[in-house]
């Protein structure tokens, strides 16, 4: 095998990661480690414990079902990892000190009780949660909905792939608004950090700052590209279904609900594709693997010395001694 060191991956690796404040989260086969850079300099890393439903129901490990179900266990680890790095990084104290206290949140401390606080949270998450379902469902069908009826319903069997252009331009113009944020584009940063330290690995260099700093910072396996695998499938799957039950499209409300049911269907397809993306790279996965690689221009920025030495803490802690042990299966 040729060891061209820019375009050539040795060996595929089973590890995989998170951006967090001022962090970096890392799993692989010996568990899971997040790394901080704390408000004095130095790194902390703490091993994780991570416990997987599907050790204990085997059910949950199946093909397929095991997408849906590591993919809502990754988000509720990551979030873990991410409110912990905000902690540890000194971010919680900067935005409660008194100077970056506004009015309004002094008063809200002052009378309102913790209990009626996290009651307001609580409503605040669920109104995220609809905005969400209003941004990437709803809306989404309205326009199909819209541009079919100026077509005189010529667009009736296009209307999922109309629907997926649109979550497609949602979802870019919500991270290019987002990259704006100086926190976010930190993160960012930590996020290209991770990637170019796998890279690193991948391609059997020494892991020191200086291999990490030459690798590229778009890796295949990137929640980025997830999602936008998610959109792809959720065409097909929504193209089938509409097709075969064309009545289901006649009622908006019908519709969402049976968009929300096959939605575990797409993540567990979606989660297979990756791991088959893993291990391949034919043009099957260089084509769907395309829109997520663009997108990472977005979602990673090149990182500083510093945040790559926490990219390193936290995937050394994660690796076992012998490389072919890391590797996919």
């Amino acid at each position: 095998m040729s060891k061209n060191k820019n375009t050539e991956v040795m060996h595929k690796t089973s590890v995989g990661g998170q951006a967090l404040i001022e962090g970096i989260m890392m799993q692989g086969p010996k568990g899971a480690a997040m790394s901080v850079r704390l408000p004095d300099g130095t790194i902390d890393t703490e091993e994780k414990e991570i416990k997987h439903i599907r050790d204990k129901v085997k059910f949950f490990g199946w093909p397929i079902i095991r997408g849906c179900v590591n993919f809502v266990e990754s988000m509720i680890f990551g979030y873990k990892c991410l409110m912990e790095s905000a902690e540890k990084s000194g971010l919680e104290d900067i935005e409660n000190s008194e100077e970056n206290t506004s009015k309004l949140d002094k008063w809200l401390n002052d009378h309102l009780s913790k209990k009626v606080m996290s009651v307001i949270t609580g409503i605040a998450s669920v109104l995220g949660v609809l905005l969400a379902f209003a941004l990437f469902f709803w809306l989404p069908s309205k326009v199909a909905d819209f541009f079919n009826s100026l077509a005189s319903g010529a667009l009736t069997n296009y209307r999922a792939l109309i629907e997926g252009i649109m979550r497609m331009v949602i979802f870019v113009a919500y991270i290019a608004l987002v990259s704006l944020m100086k926190d976010i584009k930190r993160t960012f940063m930590y996020h290209g950090a991770e990637h170019k330290t796998i890279f690193c690995y991948e391609h059997g260099l020494e892991l020191t700052v200086e291999n990490v700093r030459k690798q590229i910072r778009f890796h295949p396996r990137c929640g980025t590209s997830f999602m936008f695998v998610i959109i792809i499938i959720s065409v097909i799957i929504s193209s089938i279904v509409s097709v075969a039950f064309p009545n289901l499209r006649n009622n908006i409300a019908v519709w969402m609900i049976v968009k929300l049911l096959i939605l575990p269907l797409v993540m567990g397809f979606g989660y297979e594709f990756i791991k088959y993306a893993g291990k391949h790279d034919n043009l099957f996965v260089k084509i769907l693997s395309a829109p997520g690689l663009w997108m990472q221009r977005l979602t990673t920025k090149e990182p500083d010395d510093s945040m790559i030495e926490v990219a390193l803490a936290a995937f050394k802690a994660v690796i076992t001694d012998n490389p072919e042990d890391d590797e996919i299966k």
